[in-house]
């Protein structure tokens, strides 16, 4: 883990990286909160909207030549309408407002600083573009009693509350997925986090 290497990619840069990058996110988010059933083709597919997007990023982690994590971020004006809607209808400005969408990293490589990396790199993307008062992201909401949450489960709210997010219950939305044990997708609830960039 010596050779760990962190870099922000943008637009063409990223296409190369992407079947590494869906294979990451297939990986990590089969673990619990997600127990995400993955699909490589929707995943590239996915991924692409970043590379897409005018003023996306993905910090990327690599050890050597391998991609052990990733965190993606791009306006929110350019998300789909699910994610916008709410704050729409709460009276935020979506073209103010920097949307995180996920961070995935393996297993070996957590407790090193890299989760706060994350968000710094993201935020610092945010501020450079000089147009955006807020970021934000979401994630999902579990029952406290879900049959595969595991015993010693610790949810990342803390991690969140010191980068300075704040959860706001009254922002939710769906997202739809296939968890590991479904036959097909399901609408998960996700909740939204903010934080004020002024």
């Amino acid at each position: 883990m010596s050779q760990l290497h962190v870099e922000c990619r943008t637009g063409a840069d990223l296409i190369a990286d992407l079947p590494a990058l869906a294979r990451l996110r297939i990986q990590v988010f089969r673990e619990y909160p997600y127990l995400y059933k993955g699909d490589a083709e929707y995943e590239e597919r996915y991924l692409r909207t970043y590379a897409d997007a005018t003023d996306g990023v993905i910090v990327v982690v690599r050890d050597g030549d391998r991609v052990v994590g990733a965190s993606s971020a791009l306006p929110l004006a350019a998300e789909t309408p699910n994610v916008i809607e709410p704050f729409k209808s709460h009276g935020y400005a979506p073209d103010r407002i920097f949307y995180y969408g996920e961070s995935v990293l393996l297993p070996e490589y957590r407790g090193l600083g890299l989760g706060r990396r994350f968000f710094e790199e993201r935020e610092a993307h945010a501020r450079a573009l000089g147009r955006f008062d807020l970021a934000c992201f979401c994630a999902v909401e579990r029952p406290h009693d879900h049959p595969q949450r595991p015993r010693h489960y610790r949810p990342l709210d803390g991690l969140w509350a010191k980068q300075g997010f704040v959860k706001q219950p009254q922002l939710r939305t769906t997202f739809s997925w296939r968890d590991l044990d479904e036959a097909e997708e399901t609408p998960k609830p996700m909740v939204f986090w903010l934080k004020h960039l002024d």
